[in-house]
């Protein structure tokens, strides 16, 4: 395998050419890198467009690759090659595409060196892991002009894209604040000490940029959502469809000025680090516009009648919007019915659209979504951390007069994998 640094070194002059040329019969050759939970979601989206398809699974787990790639021929008739290391996918002229859905602490770099190496990408909300690596990965899709769709596919939702037009002319009136509900039932992990990891998981490749811990049950697979090193709680899963709602909905395209966030653990003694209940307040002072988020982890009430989704509050009515691809208007202070909608979409078509035309216009979910849904899910993570409101400046994408809380903008990360200050 050649040398990563060199690699990079010459990217920004001969990624973008090496990637071959397609034309209009041409079908997509797409890599999926990780396959253990929404990658199998990936495989089944792309598979599904006629002009793109699946020729790489990569998992830094090769039983999990493994099993992918059986059920894969079982399904489609033919086989898919395997990877262990994401940066041989990268290095294969012969792929056009990505996409990326490992777990949080391995999105935006991964996503980064896909832009170097000339692919274009689609990757898994939350687009990054801090603020920091958010505005590199726009950054690096822009230097390399790279197609990359955010994993929020309610954008691509008919339904929703028609409530956002009603939210823009005033169906509700002037629209002042919105809610997001993440509602899930998330049991207790229990508490799993250190062994040592199976010899057909590359932990090195897994652990990536995060700093090493010891091989845990507690974080691979699926609950490295609840802790620092890798994930950024429910609000930074489930929840970023929900923030990026908050902000396309009210029409906000920059961080808040304040953020308030509280918390905690009520219910399980486990070994979840991130907050259990996770109450966030993000104020737009300027904009005169506040959202507000809330986390809850078992038994509770509906809220408009959703468990996941989220409310607009206008000063002639409210809007809820249901999961993936529904909303409803209750109009008054009867709470008449108004217009209601449920229709999805399908975000990979309309990512493969836009690699076509070469056009980012034409994405519903680019690659400013990735930075600033997720990043307002840190925002309130990082007040929740520190135990207090916290003052941001927007355009500078720093907070004001707090190092404390500036250096939690960014992480220490582990060579080779680093996010580099120049892209």
């Amino acid at each position: 395998m050649s040398n990563r640094r060199t690699f990079l070194m010459g990217a920004a002059g001969a990624g973008v050419a090496a990637q071959k040329a397609l034309s209009a019969n041409d079908k997509l050759r797409i890599a999926v890198l990780g396959v253990h939970g929404r990658g199998k979601a990936h495989i089944e989206g792309i598979m599904k467009q006629p002009d793109a398809e699946v020729v790489i699974l990569c998992d830094p787990d090769l039983s999990v690759a493994r099993q992918r790639a059986g059920d894969f021929e079982s399904k489609y008739g033919r086989k898919v090659a395997i990877e262990q290391d994401l940066r041989k996918v990268f290095d294969n002229k012969e792929i056009d595409a990505v996409t990326i859905a490992t777990p949080n602490h391995w999105h935006a770099l991964a996503a980064i060196w896909a832009c170097q190496a000339g692919k274009d990408v689609y990757v898994e909300k939350p687009g990054a892991h801090n603020i920091y690596e958010g505005r590199k990965l726009v950054e690096a899709a822009h230097k390399y002009s790279r197609i990359v769709q955010h994993g929020v596919q309610l954008r691509s939702s008919a339904a929703l894209q028609e409530a956002v037009e009603h939210l823009r002319k005033g169906t509700i009136g002037n629209v002042y604040m919105s809610r997001g509900l993440v509602f899930r039932w998330r049991p207790s992990i229990g508490k799993k000490g250190p062994e040592k990891a199976p010899d057909y998981l590359n932990y090195d490749i897994w652990t990536g940029p995060a700093q090493m811990e010891p091989y845990s049950k507690r974080i691979v697979h699926y609950n490295w959502h609840w802790t620092w090193n890798y994930g950024n709680g429910d609000v930074g899963n489930q929840g970023i469809h929900e923030t990026d709602m908050c902000m396309w909905g009210l029409g906000v395209n920059t961080f808040p000025g304040k953020i308030t966030a509280m918390g905690g653990k009520f219910l399980f003694d486990d070994d979840k680090q991130t907050p259990e209940v996770l109450s966030s307040v993000y104020l737009y002072p300027e904009q005169k516009k506040m959202i507000q988020f809330e986390v809850r982890p078992w038994c509770t009430n509906e809220e408009g009648g959703a468990s996941v989704g989220n409310i607009f509050y206008g000063s002639e009515g409210y809007m809820v919007i249901k999961g993936y691809n529904t909303y409803e208007v209750y109009l008054g202070q009867k709470r008449e019915k108004g217009p209601g909608r449920k229709e999805g979409g399908d975000h990979f078509a309309n990512w493969i659209k836009a690699i076509r035309s070469r056009k980012p216009g034409e994405q519903n979910g680019p690659v400013e979504t990735a930075h600033l849904a997720s990043g307002l899910a840190h925002l309130g993570n990082i007040s929740y951390r520190l135990g207090r409101q916290l003052h941001f400046d927007p355009a500078k994408e720093k907070f004001i007069g707090d190092s404390e809380a500036d250096a939690m903008l960014a992480r220490n990360y582990r060579a080779p994998y680093i996010v580099p200050e120049k892209v």
